[in-house]
């Protein structure tokens, strides 16, 4: 490390002007400027006489010399100010040999910027008058006194590995609030104190301490902002305690770092701090860390996560004028009482990016056992190493607000002076190192129950805590910033190029001939409508040439005596024109008449024959064959490449994926929504692709971020996958699913402090959002683990799970519902499971687009597939985990759901079963509980307890999440135990909520087994149009055709039921039946 130099380096503090001074005598008094730091007088200005505009000049200089080896410190610019007292020389009277003086004001300097490696700096400073100086009349008008002072240095005063490795600590106490009751401020006066030690030299640890805490009783709220106060005595200008620009803003109890922040403390905390008594200090102590000193506190932080702030009370002990050491050992000296400790979690000082804790710890009596057991702290700030402190506890003593106010040249400074500096510190070496961590858990020698502190735990009893605030200058653990984590995405993932721009060519300039033609066309149409319609309505088609010839001429005639002919003209003028420049590429004058007329019958030719094309395409021949066809929407192609995954066709799926991908391919979902099924085919690699390829669509997209992430942590690219989950919280802070990814992440990676800020972050975003949705009267679950409206696939939860309140200590229980929500809106993932599985509605409708067809608009546009389980089986066993320490009074029925789902995946069906009875016991009229025991008896084969199961749950009033599935497979069972009309009322029921080929047949199987053929051929037609590969469908079409005696049509629809080759074989004997029935139908007989 780069050696500091051994010599002194001096520090120039020069005060250059006054303004706005007066004085106690006339408008032009005479004064003079005293400079100390440090306890010392740095020097006298001399005496200047005030201007009548109350100016003077100063040029006054004085200097201190910085020597870290032994004298003045970093510490020492940090935490003391340059004090500049301004003093008034009086008119000398006869009889008295000295000139008496009088102290108008105080102004204060503060070094900081030094330490952030300026070596000058300019400032305007306030005088701050004394108590009784004509300064605190000011006169009406009049602006406040101050000074023009300038701080130089010659050199920086910080090396260049101080600039980049130290640190500036700052720690502030505002108050203890809701004290003892036994606390009064009459009878002996008290020195309410506050200390902890932090590493400041190294290894060497340097108290801090708060001393002289002001008791007040309640009644009142203590104002923000306030102004932080020095940690110093003997300030003469009650203004020039408070230190500039800095001061106490408070904030809102959530967003506090300690222990009393949550909604079941607001009541408690308001009282506390309105009506009850309190200690207040509002003072700020600073602290220079060197690096050795950052790195050490820094691992004291892992070590011990708690620190001990320690509490105690001293009496104050009246020291007679020159009779101090007489009284230096009384009986009074060293009585600690209400000693307390208040443990405070230094552990967020180490998540990325974070330099600031504030909040309210509370204080508990000091037990040498229970602190060293939380803290691995050994020895007591107050009563081990702080004896002196107390001894120096006297009214007169230096650190006494109540001792006399003198200024002297020549301070004398007695052994308590010595012993310590000005703000109650000691010097380095004074003290033991008390917060080491310490490898030997014998306790201590002597070690007092709990019974002998009974002052101390008063603080229990009466709710004591006190609220500090820890900041740093620079975070001890960088953050990526933002800018840099969307660089490094685009490394990976470079964004998709912007579309090529489309330039007016020749086949733009055709189309818009094309359009113009069409408008006309329909102008002269309704011409001709209005001129003779009601004719051509009597006569209809009975219309001769002679007559059609004679309402042409009268046409033509009214359009030029109009002038809508030469109207239609010059609108069709620009087309033409552009058609020339950009298909003829004509753009010069011709060179002759002959050029000239052959490229006008070229391009007559063209334009009549494009005029031809055009009127065509508007009013086409009546004897041209139409085909109908049947539009499908994106949500339907989804649904059925899900149903075509669950018959475990992939091809036709893939098939569906694509279809979606050639109609959008800007579509972000469709690339995530083909990722999923190369997930299900175990193509991790087209996976990643894919959700890459979204991503370049739409770098900010965040569930491309998060998906790209967990994938990333499947291929075991886990420096991509962080920063993936870093890029999704920093462009939208607020999301808890990111967040919660990140905690399971960095679970993963055993990186335990992120960890807990990763969940520590997430708990606090999902308690906001569920007071934000409380305030709007949204309907919450909380602490109910999802009875309503939770989404479940066939094994269990897989969708907008309820929102569970989490307390911050248990945050990471929030991980469960939190990916629930997570899976349900990114819906990407697909099941791999052999059996068919169900999806969710979509409760977010930014995720999709809506559907306007009323039989669609329950088809989900975002389903959750079981496949998530398997693309996130790192997570899975830590989010169940997490779920236990959830404080909601034991596991949720959601987690023994999601336990069932898991078993179900692994064909575990005792264990299934096991979990959803414990599940039914727990929330019997939950539908969802219902419906996977449904699919447990389906997929076991006990299918009459599977439509006793399916009975119940379509007979609950709110719907089971992925009904499409229950009722497929409810009218599957009726139709085996041919209860026909079940079935048809449940296939109906299917084909209105969400109409796919599957539902379709069904309902087309129930009408045939019933014999209403009519119904059952359109039923029949409606699945065939949706999906014409079924073979199953042309089979019964077949049958359905037989029946009818239609002969072609059976042959036509059974010869595409052998040609896709249908498995069913008793279906294929059926109508191998019916056709020797009937005669016909097979062409190969």
């Amino acid at each position: 490390m780069e050696q500091v130099p051994s010599t002194g380096r001096p520090v120039q503090i020069t005060v250059t002007d006054g303004y706005d001074l007066k004085g106690s005598k006339g408008d032009t008094p005479v004064t003079f400027i005293r400079a100390e730091f440090n306890q010392v007088v740095l020097g006298d200005s001399a005496k200047i006489t005030v201007s009548p505009e109350g100016t003077a000049k100063y040029n006054f200089t004085c200097s201190f010399e910085f020597n870290p080896e032994g004298g003045i410190t970093l510490d020492d610019l940090a935490r003391k100010p340059v004090f500049l007292t301004m003093t008034e020389v009086l008119p000398k009277e006869r009889k008295l040999k000295e000139e008496k003086t009088l102290i108008l004001g105080q102004a204060v300097v503060d070094l900081l910027p030094l330490l952030a490696g300026q070596t000058s700096f300019e400032t305007t400073v306030p005088l701050h008058p004394v108590q009784g100086s004509l300064l605190e009349t000011p006169r009406s008008g009049a602006k406040q006194c101050s000074l023009e002072v300038k701080v130089f240095a010659a050199e920086p005063l910080l090396t260049a590995a101080q600039m980049s490795g130290g640190n500036l600590l700052k720690v502030t106490l505002e108050a203890a609030y809701s004290v003892p009751e036994s606390f009064v401020p009459v009878g002996t006066l008290q020195n309410y104190m506050v200390g902890l030690q932090v590493p400041s030299l190294g290894e060497k640890d340097y108290p801090i301490l708060f001393k002289n805490g002001t008791l007040k009783l309640g009644g009142e709220r203590e104002p923000v902002p306030r102004p932080k106060k020095w940690p110093i005595a003997n300030i003469l200008a009650p203004g020039a305690n408070n230190i500039p620009d800095a001061f106490i803003v408070g904030g809102p109890y959530e967003e506090e770092e300690g222990e009393l922040n949550h909604p079941e403390d607001r009541e408690f905390r308001n009282q506390a701090e309105c009506m009850k008594k309190r200690i207040i200090w509002d003072l700020e102590s600073r602290c220079y860390l060197d690096p050795p000193a950052v790195v050490s506190f820094q691992k004291r932080i892992v070590d011990c996560r708690l620190w001990p702030v320690e509490i105690t009370r001293v009496p104050l002990v009246v020291v007679p004028k020159g009779k101090a050491g007489k009284f230096d050992k009384t009986e009074d000296e060293g009585q600690l009482s209400f000693h307390g400790v208040a443990y405070v979690n230094m552990v967020p000082l180490l998540y990325p990016g974070v330099k600031r804790i504030r909040g309210a710890f509370h204080v508990y009596p000091y037990l040498d056992a229970t602190v060293h057991e939380k803290t691995k702290c050994l020895f007591s700030l107050f009563r081990d190493t702080g004896h002196h402190f107390i001894q120096n506890n006297k009214i007169g003593g230096i650190n006494s607000p109540l001792s006399k106010q003198v200024v002297s040249k020549n301070l004398r400074e007695d052994k308590t002076v010595k012993e310590k500096d000005i703000d109650g510190r000691l010097r380095p070496g004074d003290q033991a190192s008390s917060i080491k961590s310490q490898s030997s858990d014998t306790p201590l020698e002597g070690e007092p129950p709990v019974s002998h502190n009974p002052e101390g735990q008063q603080y229990v009893e009466a709710g004591t805590y006190i609220v500090l605030e820890i900041e740093l200058d620079k975070a001890l653990v960088p953050k990526r910033m933002p800018e840099e984590l969307a660089r490094r995405v685009k490394e990976m993932i470079p964004p998709r190029p912007p579309l090529p721009r489309r330039t007016g060519g020749a086949q733009k300039a055709v189309s818009d001939y094309h359009s113009q033609i069409k408008n006309i066309s329909r102008a002269i149409l309704d011409e001709y409508h209005r001129m003779f319609g009601k004719q051509v309505a009597k006569l209809g088609h009975d219309i001769d040439s002679e007559t059609l010839e004679e309402q042409k001429c009268q046409l033509s005639y009214e359009l030029n005596c109009s002038g809508k002919y030469f109207a239609f003209k010059e609108q069709l003028k620009h087309a033409v024109v552009k058609i020339v420049r950009e298909k003829y590429l004509k753009t010069t004058s011709f060179e002759s008449q002959e050029e000239l007329q052959t490229f006008i019958s070229e391009l007559y030719v063209f334009l009549v024959d494009q005029m031809h094309v055009a009127v065509n395409q508007t009013m086409p021949d009546d004897i041209q064959d139409t085909t109908s066809t049947i539009y499908t929407s994106n949500e339907q192609l989804r649904l059925f490449a899900f149903e075509a995954e669950v018959n475990e066709n992939f091809e036709m799926a893939a098939v569906y994926y694509e279809e979606r991908l050639v109609r959008d391919p800007q579509n972000l979902d469709h690339w995530l929504d083909y990722g999923a099924f190369c997930l299900l085919t175990e193509d991790n690699v087209k996976a990643q692709e894919c959700f890459r390829k979204a991503l370049s669509l739409n770098q900010s997209h965040i569930h491309s971020l998060l998906l790209c992430g967990v994938l990333a942590i499947l291929l075991e690219n886990y420096e991509q996958a962080e920063i993936f989950f870093q890029d999704a919280t920093c462009l939208e802070p607020t999301n808890v699913v990111a967040w919660t990814l990140l905690g399971l992440y960095y679970e993963i990676q055993n990186n335990d402090i992120r960890m807990e800020m990763a969940f520590h972050e997430a708990s606090k975003q999902l308690q906001a959002q569920a007071t934000k949705q409380k305030s709007t009267d949204s309907i919450q679950y909380v602490e109910e683990g999802g009875k309503i409206g939770s989404s479940l696939g066939p094994w269990g939860p897989t969708g907008g799970s309820s929102t569970i309140a989490i307390k911050a200590e248990a945050s990471a229980g929030a991980a469960l519902s939190i990916l629930h929500d997570f899976l349900d809106e990114s819906s990407k993932l697909q099941s791999d499971s052999r059996e068919p599985i169900l999806t969710t509605e979509s409760q977010d409708p930014s995720m999709g687009p809506k559907l306007s067809n009323m039989f669609l608009k329950e088809i989900p546009a975002k389903k959750t597939r079981m496949k998530t389980l398997m693309v996130i089986k790192v997570y899975v066993h830590r989010v169940l985990a997490h779920e236990l320490l959830c404080p909601q009074g034991g596991p949720s029925c959601e987690y023994y759901l999601v336990l069932a789902q898991t078993h179900l995946l692994k064909k575990d069906f005792a264990k299934t079963e096991e979990y959803l009875q414990q599940a039914a016991q727990m929330d019997h009229l939950n539908p969802n509980v219902w419906g996977l025991k449904g699919h447990l008896y389906f997929l076991s084969g006990n299918h009459a307890e599977a439509k006793a199961c399916y009975e119940r749950t379509v007979s609950f009033v709110v719907d089971a999440s992925g009904m499409h599935f229950i009722f497929l497979r409810l009218g599957l069972l009726y139709l085996e135990e041919k209860e026909y009309d079940k079935a048809k009322k449940t296939y109906l029921q299917a084909c209105k909520r969400s109409p796919s080929c599957l539902t379709w047949l069904g309902l087309g199987i129930a009408c045939y087994r019933l014999e209403e053929l009519t119904e059952a051929e359109h039923a029949l037609s409606e699945a065939n149009a949706l999906n014409n590969y079924n073979a199953e469908v042309w089979a019964y079409l077949a049958l359905v055709c037989l029946k009818a005696g239609r002969q072609l049509e059976a042959e036509q629809a059974y010869k595409y039921t052998t040609k896709l080759k249908l498995k069913d074989e008793a279906l294929l004997a059926e109508i191998r039946m019916v056709q020797e029935m009937v005669g016909f139908g097979n062409p190969s007989f």
